[in-house]
């Protein structure tokens, strides 16, 4: 009988990182190692903040873990070799207020967005999903600012976040690649 407690992420931590290199695939290393998650072999998984969970800094995070280690997390990424071509990755956090309740966490990644519009994207995204699942109207066109203040209102969702990494593609052509991660653990 398989059970429900096989792996449940106790913690999780947001990094974000940017790199650049002649190879895209070079360039998006350079990124991962820029947000210190390069060592860890990295499954992407689906956007839910688990129930229970606590929200860490990324250095304890890193702390514990181990070079190799299979590591699940939610991951933006985006990559240009176009000159003076801005890009952004953002993860949104919604956390509810009851603990016993999952959260949600969103990826985003889009080109022409700055750090604050793409930010307030992803975090807007993951509210929202939140907001769906406790039964908090919204409007998806209502302005942020008018469906955060509803939110913190309800009472039901206790904190919402981003990161965000942007970068500008290199007058060079070399390739510039940005990440951010929710990165899962035990």
């Amino acid at each position: 009988m398989i059970t429900a407690s096989i792996f449940v992420p106790k913690k999780i931590f947001l990094t974000k990182g940017v790199g650049v290199h002649r190879e895209r695939l070079s360039a998006f290393e350079m990124a991962l190692r820029d947000a210190k998650i390069a060592r860890f072999n990295l499954v992407n998984v689906s956007s839910i903040f688990p129930p229970h969970c606590q929200l860490i800094e990324s250095e304890e995070g890193l702390e514990e873990m181990t070079p190799g280690q299979i590591t699940f997390a939610v991951m933006s990424r985006l990559d240009t070799n176009e000159p003076s071509r801005l890009i952004a990755a953002s993860i949104g956090v919604a956390i509810p207020k009851e603990v016993e309740q999952f959260g949600y966490l969103s990826e985003h990644h889009a080109y022409g967005q700055n750090e604050r519009v793409a930010g307030d994207y992803a975090e807007d995204l993951a509210a929202s999903m939140l907001a769906t699942i406790l039964g908090v109207p919204f409007d998806p066109d209502t302005a942020w600012d008018e469906q955060r203040a509803q939110w913190e209102l309800s009472g039901k969702i206790v904190r919402t976040l981003n990161i965000t990494q942007t970068a500008e593609g290199p007058e060079d052509g070399k390739w510039v690649s940005v990440v951010t991660a929710a990165v899962l653990l035990p």
